[in-house]
């Protein structure tokens, strides 16, 4: 959180364009994506790379030879050997976890100059054999050594279905519950119904549609041979043809109000505001605060977002109505509805926020009026670096002064960012 002493600000960001996953960039691995995110931004700034300090990238579905992916793209965007470099793993806040580690740096003291970002790539996801073959690859080679008995014996026990291999599941370890499926229930708790899902997710793909037609996003994308390919312009009838997803026959979440599998990356740069105008870069905003949340995983895994803007508000002494931006992670229509909901009751306010009242109303005419998660896509590791890169630009271009970034995350995480427009 920035002081008056110090203040971190938040120079530019950009993102390589989000596909969706097994096409554009179907050969590539989650590092080449970081490496496209960071030269775009070094070429963008026309930032000298011996200036960066330090560099964080979140990565959740990790390529083992990249374990840390932060350093090996670091490496390959050009920045030099003797910047330490770090990856951050926080589900679907990690880059939002990237940066505000790389703020906390600034407010330390230990740096002035920090790339903060994420990856991710579901094109190349690490594949396991199970657990038992596992075990007997583990101890061929010794095996070998005793011939085709040793061999024999190693096979012993086996089964057919040992054979298959487990690709990774977009499921909580904890609860065993996919993330669809918690939603599901989430939505039919706080009776967010299937219609109202969809008209969200229509307005998703449709504010994307729009917010790229009209340019909107031509300063953010890094100008690679790639084009977002996951908006999907549709119909409510169109819409309301689809099944159930996760729980069948009678749920309410289908593929089309759901975020899809997505490859993408995205760098944000971070500078102390001294450092920023000593270079003589105009920052974009501020970094007033930020904060991470903790809920019950069982009963409410994404409804982080509400116990975060709740507390970062109360903190900063402002009012949900004084917030002139929103840029908030869209799961799921339902997940995001489901935290409307709550945000707006006095009961449960008053039942789990230590709030006498309601949070607020939500403007939903200030919430990702560019499209979202749903439309453009959710890199599980590099969606929060858009949404700051996002929020910071609406400050700038539309003369606001308060941006809210808020996202759920698997585990019952929640995360909030508070900006302040520069300018104001």
């Amino acid at each position: 959180m920035s002081t008056s002493s110090k203040r971190v600000v938040v120079v530019e960001g950009v993102r390589i364009p989000f596909c969706l996953s097994s096409t554009t960039y179907d050969d590539l691995l989650a590092v080449d994506l970081a490496r496209m995110s960071l030269k775009g931004l070094i070429t963008k700034t026309g930032l000298d790379p011996s200036m960066v300090d330090y560099l964080l990238y979140g990565n959740v579905v990790m390529e083992p030879r990249t374990s840390n992916i932060a350093r090996e793209a670091a490496m390959h965007a050009g920045i030099p050997k003797d910047v330490p470099a770090h990856t951050v793993t926080m589900a679907c806040v990690s880059s939002n976890a990237a940066i505000s580690q790389g703020a906390e740096k600034i407010l330390a003291g230990t740096a002035d100059v920090v790339i903060a970002g994420g990856c991710e790539t579901f094109s190349d996801a690490p594949i396991r054999y199970s657990r038992p073959l596992r075990k007997r690859l583990m101890g061929a080679s010794k095996a070998m050594k005793k011939g085709p008995a040793g061999l024999l014996k190693l096979a012993k026990g086996l089964k057919l279905k040992d054979f298959s291999p487990e690709a990774p599941q977009i499921a909580n370890y904890t609860t065993g519950e996919v993330m669809g499926h918690s939603s599901d229930r989430l939505a039919a708790k706080f009776g967010i119904s299937r219609v109202a899902q969809d008209e969200y997710a229509l307005r998703s793909h449709e504010n994307a549609r729009r917010a790229h037609a009209e340019g909107y996003y031509k300063d953010e994308l890094v100008p690679v041979d790639a084009t977002e390919n996951g908006i999907r312009v549709s119909t409510p009838d169109q819409l309301a043809k689809l099944k159930p997803a996760f729980i069948k026959p009678h749920g309410t979440h289908t593929a089309a109000n759901s975020s899809f599998l997505t490859d993408g990356a995205a760098s944000v740069l971070l500078m102390s505001e001294a450092k920023a105008l000593e270079l003589g870069f105009k920052p974009k905003a501020v970094i007033r605060d930020f904060l991470f949340s903790a809920v019950d995983p069982f009963e409410e895994l994404l409804l982080g977002p509400t116990y975060a803007i709740s507390k970062i508000l109360r903190k900063n002494n402002l009012q949900l109505l004084e917030i002139d931006v929103v840029e908030m992670h869209e799961a799921f229509a339902g997940q995001v509805l489901s935290n409307f909901a709550a945000l707006g009751s006095d009961a449960f306010a008053k039942a789990n926020l230590s709030r006498d009242a309601k949070v607020g109303d939500i403007d939903v005419s200030k919430v990702n009026p560019l499209g979202g998660s749903l439309s453009l896509g959710h890199p599980f590791g590099a969606t929060g670096a858009r949404l700051v890169t996002t929020a910071s630009n609406r400050l700038n271009r539309d003369n606001k002064q308060f941006a809210l970034v808020a996202a759920c995350a698997d585990g019952g995480i929640g995360h909030a960012t508070l900006l302040e427009n520069y300018a104001s």
